[in-house]
């Protein structure tokens, strides 16, 4: 598997192309994340969502118009689609909305949404099943972990997310949603630090 990213728009959002056998997964399209997809697939697949913040979601519409492929996210970020806090940018409808941690064959590709409630009420890492690979969105980051004062935000859920993934045993290559990527036993060092704000 290959793996293509680019930060978008002024909050330097990454998006990541996975490209497989059958064709590409797109992850977090944020603002102005089209021209760069248009770049480098051939044939996409779908869209996941990690989360619902309008910048990993900006792009969600006209890419799924561009290519008529799905949307999967989590149920309980399904309203953030529809811009709940008018960022400005044109809402999309998801097609799948994930409900458990089973496993999703998606267009051949085996993923784990990892439910971890807290950023937002359906923040999720998306686990590439096999390839000790994660999608962390604004979960976790290089020495840092996602805030949890925004507006839907629940430091109570967030605390038991982090307590929960401090507990993991497997070692996986994190991708995050800003900045560089990590791996997540050099992170869970750092988990019991940030436990202490709570």
């Amino acid at each position: 598997m290959q793996i293509t990213q680019q930060a978008c728009g002024p909050y330097m959002t990454n998006c990541y192309i996975l490209s497989t056998q059958k064709g590409e997964i797109i992850i977090d399209p944020g603002f102005e994340a089209l021209k760069f997809i248009k770049e480098h697939v051939k044939n996409p697949l779908a869209i996941l969502n990690t989360h619902g913040h309008c910048d990993h979601v900006w792009d969600n519409a006209k890419v799924k118009r561009e290519y008529n492929i799905p949307i999967y996210i989590h149920k309980n970020d399904e309203f953030m689609l529809d811009d709940p806090m008018d960022r400005g940018f044109e809402p999309s409808k998801a097609d799948f909305l994930v409900e458990d941690e089973n496993i999703l064959n998606i267009c051949g590709t085996d993923f784990k949404f990892h439910f971890l409630p807290g950023h937002t009420p359906g923040c999720t890492m998306i686990e590439v099943v096999g390839q000790n690979l994660m999608f962390s969105g604004d979960f976790l980051f290089y020495r840092s972990i996602g805030r949890w004062d925004f507006p839907f935000s629940d430091p109570k859920l967030m605390k038991e997310s982090l307590q929960r993934v401090l507990a993991y045993e497997n070692d996986y290559r994190l991708l995050p949603g800003h900045g560089k990527e990590t791996m997540l036993k050099n992170e869970q060092v750092h988990i019991p630090s940030w436990l202490r704000y709570f």
